[in-house]
């Protein structure tokens, strides 16, 4: 059974911890200088916040699979909605080493597709020593927020824009 992912960049990576176990009625499940990640059943989820220097808000969103056949069949999935796709084998990402792929949607939005493979003593690539070397004195890191990938082309037809609607949920 897959799991959705969300990945948050954050300011205040204690603040928004101590934010976030509250909301889910738990601790995170990994915590790091710079990270953390919630994996949750109730909701089916992988939530994770980091604090390393990057915008605020939404960083990406993904699908976590169970095995590599359930990873294939999502790239295939992928392959279908014709986008341009990111493969990535072995990527030493958020304290996980996976096999994954990247896409964007239509509006830009970064989706990360991805099967662990195992985790890893660092988060993006830099040893232990390296990532202590970068992170500031308020908490938070220099590297990059997460391990996507340079912005791929969307092979997507254009949408016809719509009027915006000020309000949140009316149709």
């Amino acid at each position: 059974m897959k799991r959705f992912h969300v990945h948050v960049g954050v300011a205040n990576l204690d603040q928004s911890i101590q934010f976030y176990a509250a909301m889910f009625g738990t601790a995170p499940t990994v915590q790091k200088p710079d990270y953390a990640k919630w994996m949750l059943d109730d909701p089916r989820i992988n939530f994770a916040i980091s604090a390393r220097g990057a915008a605020t808000g939404i960083n990406h969103l993904g699908m976590q699979a169970e095995s590599a056949d359930e990873l294939a069949e999502i790239h295939t999935r992928l392959q279908a909605a014709d986008s341009a796709i990111v493969a990535e084998e072995g990527a030493n990402c958020c304290y996980v080493k996976s096999d994954k792929y990247w896409v964007q949607d239509p509006s830009g939005i970064a989706w990360e597709s991805f099967h662990s493979l195992g985790n890893v003593p660092f988060f993006n690539g830099e040893s232990a020593a390296e990532l202590a070397t970068e992170i500031m004195p308020s908490g938070t890191a220099t590297a990059s927020a997460c391990c996507a990938p340079k912005p791929v082309a969307i092979a997507m037809p254009k949408l016809a824009a719509k009027p915006l609607n000020t309000s949140c949920c009316n149709g």
